[in-house]
């Protein structure tokens, strides 16, 4: 498939998942935080150095790309693993195994519960764990188990439900303290839920939760536009039967589907490690050492750019440096970058960061890489895209460079920090 052939799609810069096709036949499922973005990565002309051969090859024989949209990112990784398990494509699955995947699963229990497991712990033939644990329902396989286990954080917050290592009511603390007053584990539920979700203040209901239990079905299954259909018919009915908590509970989940901040579970995946340039240099630091990138102007003039410095999680602010802009005439953040990472490789004196973060998207990402290139240093580079209110949207590269986001996070927004408080300075002097 041709760069060509993509550009007539005009894909949208939605969240969603997106089908790499060959006639009828699924070669790739993926999930993006931009569609649009996402898949442009795919004909990048150094694909085989980041994604590997084995993408490359699946780029060459699609011959189209389909895609859906989906609210959140959230949703675009359960309907990822969804398509993955249906469509069992070659680029996903090839030279793995159901063993090596991880699941979300429902119990078969009086409480069920929601429960990460191994596909080698799972009989998938009568769904039932390898510790004689019978299961209602197996999700999955979903690629990363670090984003599994984020995605149910993020649906526990939606939808409450149990997800302790042990049945409910078993051997835990307050079903001892409450047996010696003939209290079944039914009723002891009700304080192991409030001990443990934490989430609102409703107390537990056998009913309500078989009920929340049937919306975790639906939305793992990847059906989130059912589910919302049905939220919004229990509001409508609720409403009318004047059950109007009920009513409340109802719009509380519809509104927490679609506006649940999961910036955390946005990565820049790949399938295949990226592999260093030969001849180039690898600089290796032995300090955990980020360096975060951005700049600052009054009106369009009197630019600088910003660098700061995070080690082991923590700001190095004796490492902080300012950078009045030179060559730049007008407000051009690329070239200002660009300026900016050149004149810091000027100063040998300074320890190399281990990860660079700069604030902006895939040209701001790919600008620095350049800079560095032409150095002849290899340094990953990470970029924090930013919504309208200027709040973290989508980071990429962090996974590639063996950063965890909320560093990355943390580095970009110290550095906007640091900028805005030298505007607030430079404006505060111009006035007076």
């Amino acid at each position: 498939m041709e760069r060509t052939h993509l550009e007539k799609r005009n894909l949208p810069d939605v969240p969603g998942v997106y089908l790499f096709k060959q006639g009828r036949k699924v070669l790739y499922v993926g999930k993006a935080t931009s569609l649009r973005d996402r898949v442009k990565s795919y004909f990048d002309d150094d694909l085989i150095a980041t994604r590997g051969p084995r993408v490359v090859d699946m780029v060459t024989k699609s011959d189209r790309v389909v895609y859906e949209t989906t609210p959140t990112v959230l949703e675009a990784l359960v309907r990822e693993a969804a398509l993955i398990k249906k469509y069992r494509p070659s680029a996903n699955v090839d030279g793995k195994d159901d063993k090596t995947f991880l699941y979300a699963v429902i119990t078969e229990e009086d409480i069920p519960r929601v429960l990460m497991v191994r596909g080698k712990d799972i009989d998938f033939k009568i769904l039932r764990t390898r510790t004689g644990q019978n299961l209602k329902a197996v999700y999955g396989p979903f690629p990363s188990g670090a984003q599994l286990r984020e995605g149910l954080r993020l649906i526990r917050r939606i939808f409450a439900f149990f997800d302790t290592p042990k049945p409910v009511g078993t051997k835990s603390p307050s079903e001892i303290k409450i047996k010696s007053h003939g209290v079944n584990k039914h009723q002891n539920a009700r304080v192991e839920f409030n001990q443990q979700i934490g989430i609102y203040p409703r107390t537990f209901n056998e009913k309500e939760y078989r009920r929340t239990i049937r919306h975790v079905m639906l939305f793992l299954s990847g059906r989130g536009k059912e589910l919302r259909t049905m939220l919004e018919k229990e509001m409508r009915k609720a409403a009318k039967e004047e059950r109007f908590e009920d009513a409340a509970e109802a719009r509380r989940e519809l509104f927490a589907l679609d506006h649940i901040q999961d910036v955390s579970l946005i990565k820049d995946e790949s399938l295949e490690e990226s592999h260093p340039v030969q001849g180039s240099t690898l600089y290796r630091t032995t300090l955990y050492r980020i360096e975060a990138y951005d700049t600052a102007h009054l009106s369009g003039t009197n630019a600088i750019g910003v660098m700061t410095v995070i080690e082991g999680g923590v700001p190095t602010k004796r490492d902080y440096r300012t950078f009045n802009i030179r060559g730049v005439k007008k407000n051009d953040d690329i070239a200002s970058l660009k300026e900016v990472l050149s004149r810091r490789l000027s100063h040998p004196e300074w320890a190399l960061p281990k990860v660079i973060v700069v604030d902006g998207g895939t040209t701001h990402k790919k600008a620095a890489e350049s800079v560095l290139a032409a150095a002849g240093l290899i340094v990953p580079v990470v970029a924090v895209v930013k919504d309208e209110r200027h709040r973290p949207r989508e980071v990429i590269g962090a996974r590639r460079a063996g950063v965890s986001e909320a560093d990355a996070v943390l580095a970009n927004s110290e550095a906007h920090r640091f900028s805005l408080a030298w505007h607030r300075r430079a404006r505060s002097s111009q006035m007076r």
